[in-house]
């Protein structure tokens, strides 16, 4: 792999693998594998995925979170989605190295899908980590650091703006602001990243890289982005943070990124 996440023939390597996963997070991992496999077993589940810093190698203990994703055989439910909050519970609770966890649910068929080839697939192919179950990746093509991928993995920032404002309105803890603004943080600099990859060629996952090869091209920004890492690792309650990302910086990138790339594919 080369220095810019790349593979010899210019296709984006996945990024992860469980052999890279610190000793420290390696039971993490084993009672993620437990309670997934309890809870949903092969009649729902299709495969299972780590995604995020544990995989990557990165992990700091009692700051990172945990990430995953179930393929199912089925689209997700309701029931579904309640035993993943459960199962997000009990990792949580049982579990001191991590801060948090996240599953995100989906029906393998869709993320196969032509509608979701250059996001759910590419996801799947180069960000996450095989866990249990058989690889959807190996039904996926080899993805290059294109245009495309640029704006079907983060067209839609238009979209989103409206609802983090809601959010953030809505938000009434500290604690409330704090999710909020770790959310938004990570997804204003992966859209920044996004922003630029096709230029720079190649692909990074690393906030802080991400925000540093954003500003390079964009160095009137930098500053914000560097914010926006930051908070990525370490969430803010200060509303004016939230502000800056969601009024100022949000607009912005939506409206660069819509010339640049133009808009996401609409999803039903």
């Amino acid at each position: 792999m080369s220095g810019r996440g790349l593979n010899q023939d210019g296709t984006i390597a996945r990024e992860g693998a469980l052999s890279r996963v610190p000793e420290a997070f390696a039971p993490v991992v084993d009672a993620s594998r437990a309670q997934i496999t309890e809870m949903f077993g092969s009649t729902r589940l299709h495969s299972a995925y780590l995604y995020g810093s544990i995989p990557r190698g990165a992990p700091i203990p009692g700051v990172s979170d945990l990430d995953l994703l179930l393929a199912l055989r089925d689209e997700p439910t309701e029931a579904d989605r309640a035993d993943a909050k459960t199962i997000e519970a009990a990792l949580d609770r049982s579990c001191a190295q991590i801060n948090g966890v996240g599953i995100l649910l989906s029906g393998a068929h869709t993320l196969l899908s032509e509608l979701e080839r250059h996001d759910g697939g590419f996801f799947v192919a180069c960000l996450c980590t095989p866990l249990l179950g058989h690889d959807l990746a190996e039904q996926l093509p080899r993805y290059r650091p294109t245009s495309l991928l640029a704006r079907e993995t983060n067209g839609d920032l238009p979209l989103v703006l409206p609802r983090w404002r809601a959010r953030a309105a809505e938000a009434a803890t500290d604690a409330d602001r704090k999710t909020l603004s770790r959310v938004v943080g990570r997804r204003i600099v992966r859209t920044g990243f996004t922003l630029i990859m096709p230029r720079w060629g190649g692909w990074t996952s690393d906030l802080s890289d991400s925000a540093e090869l954003f500003g390079s091209y964009y160095p009137k920004r930098v500053e914000q982005m560097r914010v926006a890492a930051a908070t990525g690792r370490t969430p803010s309650a200060d509303p004016a943070v939230l502000s800056m990302f969601i009024d100022h910086l949000g607009p912005w990138l939506a409206a660069e990124y819509t010339a640049v790339h133009g808009e996401k594919a609409p999803r039903p």
